[in-house]
């Protein structure tokens, strides 16, 4: 087994804020942009209609490096992260985000989001993604509180000297708001596709069960709740405060979040683009529960009211005045009247809420706070002599995340925008044909995990909605 200081040394752990060039892959003087993918018999799962859409695709793109990139990063997921099988007669898919082995339950259900309109073309690709909600209720049956877990259930995590109850099978425990947003979002998301309502059987509500007991203790109404985090280590964003608890917080309806999305422990718990996505995965609970087959109407009530309280909280403690941005949308409060001004590229971030329908693209509270982030009063928002863009403290200063970049094109409604977004996308990928966790905003060849899923599989989500909205971007050749 590794100490931490090999994983370190191996680049294996991310969030590190650790620093590789290329990790000794070098791509840049392809000017054949030959395809970067595994080899067809070592992919992991191919789906036809995922290869039908990439060869779809090669006609509608007419820059030849954007075609190359979009071909190595949407099939990135099924190529190299997936291991599906079927156990006890049920689908089950383990994903990993790519350079770590463990599956989070956010990666794994962004990694697999863009191509949920393709599975009622492609049964084997319908059975995948079930098979990954099965595996993410297993995951939260064994702890709603963590955040990654192993495909094996036994094996012990190397960060077994966390000062928490840990237990075999979770690689690492950390309380995100989020962790448990995204599978309600994925299965909700495939009901709508399939209108098979096989996938919310007594595990999946005895799972969601917990999702909304996790939420209500981390309402922090009574008491600070079952859960703290405390770990001997030199890395400031992993450090928790006060016990584990984090800073002190007033009850004002809104759910505590430990760590951020970026698996960074939080300043002000009540983490405001987490609270939001919880309001909109609240109401997908409801009328999930709602369905004659679920037939839970007590858990439809309540996620409704939780839902209600979280929306009124939001509303009332989540809304400020900055000097040159009237009212925005802080990154984090505290109840006291404490609040952080920022943003940072993991979703759900601020940025992001339009693309995670919390709220309208249009929205002038959404447009205010937008311009806040997409400036230098973010102090994540990072401006350099290669790209701009939102970075976060998981990789330092200076360092802008190809995540923000795209997250910025997605929910984004003006051409000139858009095409920004791309062109530096395609001068930022240092050669190599691949989204990165992030780069220097100086020198992209300076760039953290070169295999970094979730980053690719978005990256192919956002040029097929470029195709869907913008067509005739996609017919131009940009300068690379």
């Amino acid at each position: 087994m590794y100490t931490r200081k090999q994983f370190i040394k191996t680049g294996i752990i991310a969030g590190t804020g650790l620093y590789f060039s290329n990790f000794g892959f070098s791509n840049a003087a392809n000017t054949d942009f030959i395809s970067n993918r595994p080899l067809p018999a070592d992919r992991k799962f191919t789906s036809d209609a995922v290869e039908d859409v990439i060869i779809r695709m090669r006609d509608v793109i007419k820059d030849k490096q954007l075609s190359w990139l979009f071909e190595n990063c949407f099939p990135n997921t099924l190529d190299t992260t997936v291991d599906f099988e079927y156990i006890d007669g049920k689908p089950d898919t383990y994903v990993i985000t790519g350079d770590i082995d463990a599956m989070w339950l956010r990666d794994s259900t962004a990694q697999v989001w863009p191509y949920l309109p393709l599975i009622t073309k492609d049964k084997k690709l319908q059975e995948l993604i079930k098979g990954v909600i099965r595996r993410q209720v297993r995951c939260i049956i064994l702890d709603p509180y963590a955040n990654a877990f192993y495909k094996d259930l036994s094996r012990e995590s190397y960060w077994n000297k966390d000062l928490i109850d840990m237990k075999p099978g979770i690689h690492e425990r950390k309380w995100e708001i989020d962790s448990l947003c995204y599978p309600v979002r994925l299965a909700y998301g495939y009901w709508k596709q399939t209108h098979d309502e096989s996938i919310f059987d007594n595990e999946w509500k005895k799972a969601m069960s917990l999702v909304l007991k996790t939420f209500r203790e981390q309402q922090r109404i009574k008491d600070q709740g079952p859960y703290t985090f405390q770990r001997t280590t030199s890395w400031a964003t992993d450090g928790v405060p006060l016990g584990g608890y984090g800073y002190p917080v007033r009850p004002n309806g809104l759910i505590c979040s430990v760590f951020r999305p970026s698996d960074d422990c939080t300043i002000y718990p009540y983490l405001i683009p987490s609270n939001y996505f919880a309001v909109e995965i609240l109401g997908y609970l409801s009328e999930i529960f709602s369905l004659p087959s679920v037939n839970e109407g007590k858990m439809a009530n309540e996620s409704n009211e939780l839902k209600l309280t979280v929306k009124k909280a939001l509303d009332r403690y989540a809304v400020l005045e900055h000097p040159d941005y009237g009212m925005i949308i802080p990154y984090e409060i505290n109840g006291f009247g404490s609040f952080n001004f920022m943003d940072d590229a993991n979703v759900p971030s601020l940025l992001s809420l339009p693309y995670l329908n919390c709220l309208n693209s249009g929205d002038q509270l959404y447009l205010n706070t937008r311009k806040y982030v997409l400036s230098a009063n973010n102090p994540f928002y990072f401006r350099g002599t290669a790209a701009e863009g939102t970075g976060s403290p998981h990789t330092s200063t200076g360092n802008i995340w190809p995540m923000s970049i795209i997250m910025r094109g997605l929910t984004s409604n003006d051409k000139t925008e858009i095409k920004h977004c791309i062109t530096t996308l395609l001068k930022t990928h240092a050669g190599t044909g691949f989204m990165h966790e992030s780069f220097n905003q100086d020198d992209p060849a300076k760039f953290s995990r070169k295999w970094f899923a979730w980053a690719n599989t978005l990256f192919g989500e956002f040029i097929l909605q470029v195709n869907v909205n913008y067509p005739d971007l996609l017919k131009m050749k940009f300068e690379n």
